[in-house]
């Protein structure tokens, strides 16, 4: 899979943008502020139809605009087109001229794995980052979880909603408990299935960026032990005085430890982006095995920030992307551009919202 095109109107600082892509390593050189993450959001946005900014559409539109447009041919076992118009009153996602009517039709067609300063929040974030890391690569790879992810969400607020009225109604709460506890019980399953794969993806990777200095534990640490509909029950005097569901899936957290200690807690700034990078090497790895051709890599100025040993460990995840007419995004600035990465590569120059083709040469 490759993105063979992208155009973009009024994002970001990009008015007019239309390019084309080749399988392979393209390097987005330019100063800071000149667009080069722009371009890694544009694709990430196309593929998961949110922001890894973690910003609104409204933040998106170029200053003085009042909409913008991503469309992107991605190339695959066949040619998909993907077009989206996102505006204050207007939203529209089409996929090869067809409205798309569910999310479930639509995630798949682009897949990518972006690496970004944001992922430092995998470690030191909230529980609620983990699980989308999770939900995301279940929903990747797991034909109809995304549709029962979304049930059981719909689930726990509807159940909220009746939690919180006076006199309770019952006869309606025990009607989303049992909707919530199908989907639930699914999603602790999917849960536990996936995260023994994943472990050993990440700690390889762990090994390899650090040379063996760091030892990577993950499990899964769900909030409900043994039976959610027994739990919710145990739960029931709590939960209609705090007029909410406290019991559930969306409750659960990875568990990350670096060295036998809690990586959020105890890890340096430092081993904690390490640790970051290495969770992503395994969604890019989980992906590849799963789906049998890699993801499209997004890699946001992070290679700058390591120094050669740990750049030497995600080499063979970049050599293999490669290899396989897969694509690697990489953004850098002159100054801190790895040249050892990639012996073949397609440069970019990116300055002021402008993508400008720089002479082939070999590293």
């Amino acid at each position: 899979m490759h993105l063979a095109h992208l155009r973009l109107r009024d994002f970001r600082n990009y008015a007019r943008l239309d390019v084309d892509f080749a399988p392979g390593f393209h390097l987005l050189l330019g100063r800071n502020a000149q667009g080069k993450t722009n371009l890694l959001e544009a694709i990430y946005l196309a593929a998961t139809l949110r922001s890894f900014r973690g910003v609104g559409g409204q933040q998106i539109i170029r200053h003085g605009q009042t909409g913008y447009f991503v469309g992107a041919r991605v190339v695959g076992q066949g040619a998909r087109e993907i077009r989206m118009y996102w505006s204050r009153t207007e939203r529209r996602l089409t996929l090869d001229q067809q409205p798309v009517k569910r999310l479930t039709d639509y995630l798949g067609t682009l897949r990518v794995v972006v690496f970004c300063a944001e992922d430092l929040q995998l470690i030191k974030g909230t529980a609620r980052v983990r699980r989308r890391f999770m939900d995301l690569l279940l929903a990747q790879t797991q034909l109809g979880y995304l549709a029962l992810l979304l049930r059981y969400m719909q689930a726990v607020r509807s159940r909220n909603a009746v939690l919180k009225r006076k006199p309770l109604d019952e006869a309606m709460l025990a009607s989303f408990t049992e909707e919530l506890v199908r989907a639930g019980t699914q999603i602790i399953a999917a849960r536990h299935e996936l995260v023994p794969r994943l472990a050993p993806l990440a700690q390889l990777a762990c090994q390899r960026i650090t040379n063996n200095a760091e030892a990577l534990q993950m499990t899964y640490a769900p909030q409900v032990r043994k039976d959610l509909r027994a739990e919710l029950e145990q739960s029931r005097e709590r939960e209609r005085a705090l007029r909410m569901t406290l019991v559930g899936p969306h409750r659960d957290d990875l568990k990350l430890l670096l060295n036998g200690r809690a990586a959020a807690d105890f890890g340096s700034e430092g081993q904690q982006r390490t640790l970051a990078i290495a969770l992503k090497m395994a969604q890019a790895e989980f992906l590849t095995g799963v789906h049998g051709a890699p993801p499209i890599l997004l890699i946001d100025d992070v290679m700058g920030e390591m120094d050669a040993t740990r750049r030497a460990g995600l080499l063979p995840l970049l050599e293999r992307t490669q290899h396989a007419s897969g694509q690697v995004f990489m953004t850098c600035t002159e100054e801190n551009w790895p040249h050892e990465l990639s012996r073949q590569l397609v440069r970019w120059e990116v300055t002021e919202g402008a993508l400008r083709a720089m002479p082939t040469q070999n590293v």
